[in-house]
């Protein structure tokens, strides 16, 4: 199951029940106009991107119960471009950034020897890491998450512990059979948030 994180999006559950997905600015309007507000302080809604809930204040109105969330949370529905972008220096039509480095000299001498100089090279080092790394902080997101979301849901559930640690070692079909006796919209939304953990 593909879980959709792009923008900022949620899950929320009332106990057990899987009751909306969808973006922050689809799901709380979506609360506001169909429960109570007293109501409205026993479901949790999940940052699909960490496993963490949000802390919603649901007084006021739908605009003023928005506009307090992305101040405290410091989402910006309206700025999809980096922080960086207030700025730039160097090549912005590229989108070259200008930056610090503090190296040592014997660091700066062997990048001034290299191919293009220092700012190609210091570039080339950078997307090699990237890519080395992706598949790694993809996984460690993923498992963060995951167990966010165990540990608030399920962590009463028989097998709890016996998942988390099928989760960090990356037996999915350990993972999956002990996830079997859990209920059915928790399991689904945890097996949704884990599935990098074993994408091969």
């Amino acid at each position: 199951m593909h879980l959709d994180t792009s923008p900022t999006t949620c899950t929320v559950f009332l106990g057990v029940k899987k009751m909306a997905h969808g973006s922050i600015e689809e799901v709380i309007p979506w609360l506001k106009q169909s429960y109570a507000d007293e109501a409205l302080t026993t479901f949790l809604l999940f940052d699909d991107a960490t496993g963490k809930t949000f802390d919603v204040d649901f007084r006021g109105t739908i605009d003023e119960v928005l506009a307090r969330f992305f101040k405290k949370t410091g989402i910006d529905p309206s700025q999809e471009e980096s922080p960086l972008s207030t700025k730039r220096v160097g090549r912005p039509k590229l989108g070259v950034v200008s930056g610090e480095v503090t190296l040592l000299p014997r660091h700066w001498e062997w990048l001034k020897r290299q191919p293009g100089g220092a700012s190609v090279t210091l570039r080339k080092l950078v997307e090699d890491a990237r890519r080395t790394d992706t598949q790694h902080s993809h996984v460690r997101i993923a498992q963060e998450a995951t167990y966010h979301v165990m540990t608030t849901l399920a962590g009463d559930f028989p097998n709890y512990e016996e998942a988390l640690r099928s989760l960090y070692a990356k037996d999915d079909v350990r993972f999956d059979q002990l996830l079997a006796s859990f209920e059915p919209d928790v399991r689904d939304y945890i097996k949704a948030l884990a599935t990098p953990v074993f994408q091969k």
